[in-house]
């Protein structure tokens, strides 16, 4: 199913390549004449340490070439070994108990009377990453626990949806789906938003407040600002000319979208072949790293108003953040939510920085902060992620509803 882009990840490693190859020739050529200029305006590069005893310039320029030639060999076969693995997705997904348009719950069971959960993914990849397999799965482990869990299935953008924005999908889409579940489930559900699918859970949740039990934010982003990265910067300079292919388009390609997350850590995408390549192929290691990665590749494209109203006002304009983004024409502002909440922020998450993150707890008025040392998606499928989340997760869902019964008796 990928890597995607596939052209763009060869081009990015083979530049590596061949960039490390032209400097172990110039090393060749002598380590100081790397400093010359070639002219007057030329800048210079820095100054470079001499080399240790007993290296010449030839046995480093051998050592450049042949470490550039083992790396990119290494991804190569990395990624061969990943198109061509064995492992497939094998857990059945539940069938949809209520759909809108292509838009749809899948009930994934549990105790009758079992606390609710309605779980929101982010709408850029497949709801399934909250069910990947039998072991790794934040919804099947939620029905083991005692809860009655529903997870929202966006699937691929129809006619209706190629023309929705926020609002089209929070109004139409989500609070139906609400109304689903209380309907089915007789009480309010916690709310639970992954992602993006976060922000539309709080929206959700400041609109319905009566019908929701509580609030779960699972690496939400909310000051889109926070991170001050080069590689942010470089995807801020490059919104306007990817709003103008989504305009033109009518959608986000899910290959741009790829490309784009690439983006904040492009050097990762040769690393994580490069492992790959070394790991033992039938390992349960291996068979992880095939399921989450046919997940990354298995994304959809996003509305065109959706994707615009995220790129250039939740990444451009900061809307959130500054309380300018409104659904329906209500501003979406945290410091209103009147029932209790939870922020897990992961402190490696490179995709949402836990800055972006812990904006949004700050703001909400009864929040309680879960930092975990996990990334973005190891919190929803990591080996740590039920020690790390799922548990601490669980006990703070029951004892609010339990508070919440308390309260009103």
């Amino acid at each position: 199913m990928g890597p995607r882009p596939l052209p763009l990840y060869l081009a990015l490693e083979g530049w590596t390549f061949l960039t490390s190859s032209t400097a172990s020739l110039l090393l060749r050529g002598g380590w100081q004449t790397l400093n010359a200029g070639h002219g007057r305006n030329t800048p210079s590069l820095p100054a470079l340490p001499p080399l240790p005893d007993g290296v010449s310039a030839e046995a480093l320029a051998d050592a450049v070439d042949a470490e550039s030639r083992r790396r990119f060999a290494a991804f190569l076969d990395g990624v061969q070994r990943y198109r061509h693995h064995s492992y497939r997705r094998r857990v059945t997904d539940p069938p949809m108990t209520w759909s809108r348009g292509v838009v749809g719950l899948r009930d994934y069971g549990g105790p009758e009377g079992g606390i609710p959960v309605l779980v929101v993914p982010s709408q850029v990849n497949r709801a399934y990453i909250l069910d990947l397999n039998g072991r790794r799965s934040f919804m099947r482990h939620l029905a083991r626990r005692g809860f009655r869990p529903f997870l929202v299935d966006w699937g691929w953008p129809g006619e209706e949806e190629q023309g929705f924005d926020l609002t089209a999908y929070i109004t139409q889409r989500l609070e139906p789906a609400l109304d689903h579940v209380l309907a089915v489930c007789g009480r309010p559900p916690m709310v639970v938003g992954y992602c993006m699918g976060g922000l539309l859970a709080l929206a959700l949740c400041l609109r319905r407040e009566r019908d929701v039990a509580g609030f779960l934010a699972l690496a939400t982003p909310w000051n889109f600002h926070a991170d001050d990265s080069p590689q942010m910067q470089v995807m801020m300079e490059a919104k306007n000319w990817v709003a103008e292919i989504v305009e033109s388009m009518g959608e986000m390609p899910v290959d741009l979208l790829q490309a784009m997350f690439s983006g904040l850590d492009p050097r990762s995408i040769g690393r994580k072949f490069r492992a790959f390549s070394a790991m033992p192929q039938r390992s349960a290691k291996a068979n992880a790293f095939v399921g989450m990665e046919d997940w990354v590749n298995d994304g959809v494209p996003l509305a065109g108003p959706v994707a615009l109203e995220c790129l250039l006002g939740w990444y451009g304009e900061n809307t959130s953040f500054k309380c300018q983004w409104t659904v329906a024409g209500e501003v979406v502002d945290p410091r209103r939510l009147g029932v209790p909440s939870m922020a897990v922020i992961p402190r490696n998450d490179r995709i949402v920085p836990p800055g972006s993150a812990g904006a949004l707890a700050a703001a909400l008025p009864d929040c309680v902060v879960l930092d975990v040392a996990l990334g973005h998606i190891g919190l929803i499928v990591g080996t740590a992620a039920v020690r790390e989340v799922y548990g601490p997760v669980v006990r703070w869902m029951k004892q609010t509803v339990k508070d919440r019964c308390v309260a009103t008796q």
